[in-house]
């Protein structure tokens, strides 16, 4: 397993915690951050950046924030606006519903969870059991492969595509525009993610229109069909822009590929590193729900988020005036030990778990429910075909800070 408590001195820990900053990180955090949001939290869980923005890593902090969506806004057009200047990244991150307030947060998300009822994700699971044994009958056919791009990334893309009835032969495209667009979002941005970043926006927007104009003319059931739901708009009539539209198309496609690849992966690649557990999943099946409220709190697939605040504001005696940016470090916060005793251990029957994978107050996730299932079914069933896979070769970590994942994992299958 990977070592989450180094052996740094308390002083060590100290100063590795006072010179934190998202914008200057090195190497070694990006393949395994905890032990300096473990120094974080024991000795500056309030953190100053040097860019005059703070880091809140404990578990109530966050909890406090996210449920304050008054003082602490996830409107980010101040904050974007210099990062991205006038651009396409700009235009979609200040439209789509995670970085806006209330009343477009409100409209937007209310659309898309009319669609996600518990009867209507009930009726997505014998679609997701059948695509994922068609993944695992492929992998056994070769003897391995890849399980980021041969089976994790596979799901989502789907999954999602089904939700906006995306036509099967059009969503090749769909990852890379993902990962460019949420690649961009991370705390430094270089020339090279800037410019695939912007390209996929605008590549995205030119395809959803043109799949919004088709779906104008023939529009699908509104109970299952998210872009018809939003091109309908709500009962009384109010209806999204077109901007809007595009922009949070792009959002829905967006969010919901990456963070559920990551989950799988994450969570099939801890019972590698914790073989007892995964002993224990192979012996209990029915552990499945457990276990995947607890990887999402261990590898959590966001490990960042963002506010300003709205007014003056008090963190244990730290004084934050109004428009302080600040960084939510979700990974620490479900690692923090007044939450969840012995956090640096997997523990699949860990209850409770309360943890903030999918945030919390009026921005929780939206497609949690979506999510959960689509991990359940995934390393339910693939533990079941396969429990003695294993790496063959070095996997390759994501490398970035906001979304922790893995590029690839070669495997192999028996």
């Amino acid at each position: 397993m990977v070592e989450n408590r180094p052996g740094w001195s308390a002083g060590e820990a100290a100063e590795v915690a006072r010179a934190f900053d998202p914008r200057d990180l090195p190497t070694s955090f990006y393949e395994n951050p905890f032990p300096t949001y473990r120094a974080l939290l024991e000795h500056d869980p309030v953190h100053l950046c040097p860019d005059g923005s703070y880091v809140l890593s404990r578990y109530d902090d966050l909890n406090l924030v996210y449920r304050d969506a008054k003082r602490f806004s996830s409107d980010k057009k101040k904050e974007f606006l210099p990062k991205y200047g006038e651009s396409p990244l700009y235009e979609h991150h200040t439209s789509s519903l995670v970085f806006s307030d209330p009343p477009l947060h409100t409209r937007v998300r209310g659309l898309i969870v009319g669609a996600l009822t518990p009867r209507a994700i009930a009726q997505m699971e014998p679609g997701l059991i059948a695509l994922v044994d068609t993944l695992l009958d492929a992998l056994e056919d070769r003897g391995g492969g890849d399980l980021i791009e041969d089976f994790a990334s596979a799901i989502p893309v789907e999954i999602v595509g089904n939700l906006l009835d995306v036509p099967h032969e059009e969503r090749a495209p769909l990852r890379d525009w993902s990962l460019a667009i949420l690649g961009a979002l991370e705390p430094v941005l270089t020339p090279e993610q800037e410019a695939r970043g912007n390209a996929a926006v605008t590549e995205m927007a030119v395809y959803l229109g043109d799949l919004i104009a088709r779906r104008r003319k023939r529009p699908g059931d509104p109970a299952v069909d998210v872009l018809t739901r939003l091109i309908e708009g709500e009962a009384d009539g109010a209806r999204l822009s077109e901007q809007e539209l595009v922009q949070n198309c792009i959002f829905i496609l967006n969010a919901g590929h990456e963070t559920t690849t990551n989950l799988i992966g994450n969570g099939l690649y801890s019972l590698l590193e914790w073989p007892g557990e995964c002993a224990r999943l192979k012996a209990e099946p029915g552990l499945i729900d457990t276990a995947v409220e607890e990887f999402l709190r261990f590898e959590s697939s966001n490990q960042l988020g963002n506010r300003i605040t709205t007014e003056p504001v008090d963190f244990g005696g730290v004084a934050m005036p109004a428009e302080t940016r600040i960084t939510l470090c979700i990974g620490a916060a479900n690692r923090d030990p007044a939450q969840f005793p012995d956090p640096d251990r997997l523990d699949l029957l860990r209850k409770p778990n309360k943890h903030l994978a999918f945030g919390g107050g009026p921005h929780t996730c939206a497609g949690l429910s979506l999510a959960r299932l689509e991990g359940k079914i995934a390393i339910g069933r693939f533990i079941e075909r396969f429990p003695d896979f294993g790496i063959t070769a070095p996997p390759v970590r994501g490398g970035r800070v906001r979304f922790r994942g893995f590029l690839s994992v070669p495997i192999s299958v028996s």
